[in-house]
């Protein structure tokens, strides 16, 4: 291995040294400059990887790309117009309830035991349900800060009613997500 030459600067501590960038092979020169800096594609790749190294054996069906993304705008819409429930207890409270909707739930939970019923409550409710990679990702969606295990998009908000224009956007958008999941629902059975 080459070992770049140390000067020592007269201004600074004697103990300070700095690299001579002269004394480097160009090679070298260049992997120094770029050191430590990933290129953006590299780091969204990275964290790509690492979300699906994370995933629960259980996260199927697992929302593909396309899927995530309107996903998350529906459940970005759903937060703003107050039509989401967040977290196990108010999803399972919902849901048993018999309010229906879209459950959403986040792939990389651990322990598994705090979202391993969730399935089963929501296909004997009739519930459709999807697995996204990341509980950051959805809690982002969700307009919250920590990260959230499952949320619960609804037609109906919780309290107040919401205008014809808000409703049918929202329903719309809500009735494309719904029969895409089902779609792959059905695949993966």
């Amino acid at each position: 291995s080459i070992k770049p030459k140390v000067s020592w600067s007269e201004n600074n501590h004697p103990h300070k040294p700095y690299f001579v960038a002269a004394t480097l092979p160009p090679p070298l020169l260049e992997l120094a400059k770029n050191m430590g800096s990933d290129t953006e594609a590299e780091k969204s790749t990275q964290k790509e990887k690492k979300k699906v190294i994370s995933l629960a054996p259980i996260a199927k069906p697992l929302a593909g790309k396309k899927l995530q993304k309107r996903t998350f705008k529906l459940i970005q819409k759903a937060a703003g117009q107050k039509c989401l429930k967040r977290g196990v207890k108010e999803v399972v409270k919902s849901i048993r309830r018999g309010q229906k909707g879209l459950c959403v739930i986040a792939g990389n939970i651990s322990p598994i035991d705090v979202i391993t019923h969730l399935p089963i409550l929501c296909e004997e409710a009739g519930v459709p349900y999807v697995y996204v990679p990341s509980k950051e990702d959805l809690a982002q969606a969700g307009a919250t800060k920590r990260p959230t295990c499952c949320v619960l998009v609804m037609l109906k908000p919780a309290k107040g009613e919401l205008s014809a224009g808000d409703l049918e956007k929202l329903k719309t958008e809500y009735e494309q997500v719904a029969d895409d999941v089902k779609e792959l629902s059905a695949s993966v059975i």
